[in-house]
């Protein structure tokens, strides 16, 4: 176990690097769109669709905490909402998908409302 918390931990540094850097890249070509995050959001989930498919047909699942939660974790949580949508999808049932997706959106942004109105009051 805590050579698996090694594993994530090293790959979520790689990842958020990755993430900053990125964005910072981004940024200095296009700053109108929020396109950084975007940007790392479909690549993130891109990567982690072919990765999914590459280490489970070669046997490499022992890679996944390092690579899927630790680098594209810190790269993008987006990839893991993503592929657990898409697993919802896939096993028939897309109306728990929908609503996954849903609610993982609207309530994000309620809660970030909420933590921002939160800290408002209490440091104002």
């Amino acid at each position: 176990m805590f050579t698996t918390l090694l594993q994530v931990a090293a790959g979520g540094a790689i990842g958020a690097s990755l993430r900053f850097l990125s964005g910072v890249l981004i940024m200095r070509v296009a700053s109108t769109l929020p396109l950084a995050i975007l940007s790392v959001n479909v690549i993130g989930s891109f990567v982690m669709g072919v990765f999914v498919v590459w280490s489970f047909q070669r046997g490499m699942t022992h890679l996944n905490p390092f690579v899927m939660t630790g680098i594209l974790g810190g790269f993008t949580t987006f990839s893991a909402f993503s592929l657990e949508a898409y697993t919802l999808f896939e096993k028939g049932q897309p109306g728990l998908a929908i609503l996954y997706v849903g609610l993982s959106v609207v309530l994000s942004i309620v809660g970030l409302a909420a933590g921002i109105m939160i800290a408002k009051g209490a440091l104002a």
